[in-house]
């Protein structure tokens, strides 16, 4: 079901407007991917390697993130956070990528999307916006957290856009998202620009989906 929030100031009107995007929105020319990961061997492989800050180590609270998203996502090496960072809750995204014209060019001006997802300790059912910064705000306590300095690596489905690791940049408010340390961007799929030019002032929401886990510093 679409749903709308309330978001901070800052956001584009295009955004606000395609946010109400359905869950079950198809990807033209794609054939949607379950965006929890790839065959079990992939999974079986990325649960073995056990590095810090991913649901691997068999905890309660990873194998609940483990069980919503249907299976453990492939991380490239290059998106796992430093050792001391553990997963705090796990989200499911369905949004677009807004794109504009820049000299005849199709350039990224924000992401919009609809999250919802669980927290880990405790579990429990959440969900959140994300939107231009990157930011990322919770629909139930209204804590944010922006981003910065991403690091990517390709996805794993053709034509979509790159999966992220995202720094911490600030954080607002004690809830869902007030100690978030690294966001990372996983099995994405759709959102990359329009192919050929543009004219200009032109707009374009691309939609997507994609996994996002938010990391706090480990107790």
């Amino acid at each position: 079901m679409s749903k709308r929030i309330g978001i901070s100031a800052g956001v584009g009107a295009l955004a606000l407007t395609l946010v109400g995007v359905s869950a079950t929105m198809s990807f033209a020319g794609e054939t949607p991917a379950d965006v929890a990961g790839k065959a079990a061997g992939t999974r079986q492989a990325a649960a073995a390697s056990g590095p810090a800050g991913t649901a691997a180590s068999g905890t309660a609270a990873e194998r609940a993130a483990a069980a919503f998203l249907g299976g453990v996502p492939a991380v490239p090496e290059t998106l796992k956070p430093p050792a001391g960072n553990v997963v705090n809750a796990v989200y499911t995204a369905s949004g677009v990528q807004v794109y504009g014209c820049t000299d005849g060019a199709w350039t990224l001006v924000e992401p919009a999307a609809n999250l919802t997802g669980i927290t880990v300790q405790p579990v429990r059912k959440v969900s959140a916006i994300h939107f231009r910064g990157p930011s990322w705000e919770s629909a139930e306590d209204g804590s944010l957290v922006e981003g910065m300095s991403p690091v990517s690596a390709p996805s794993d489905t053709p034509n979509s856009i790159p999966q992220l690791l995202v720094t911490k940049k600030l954080t607002r408010g004690t809830g869902v998202f007030g100690a978030v340390t690294y966001i990372q961007r996983l099995s994405t799929v759709g959102g990359i620009a329009p192919a050929g030019g543009c004219a200009a002032d032109a707009t374009a929401g691309v939609p997507y989906r994609a996994v996002y886990r938010f990391f706090v510093a480990g107790q």
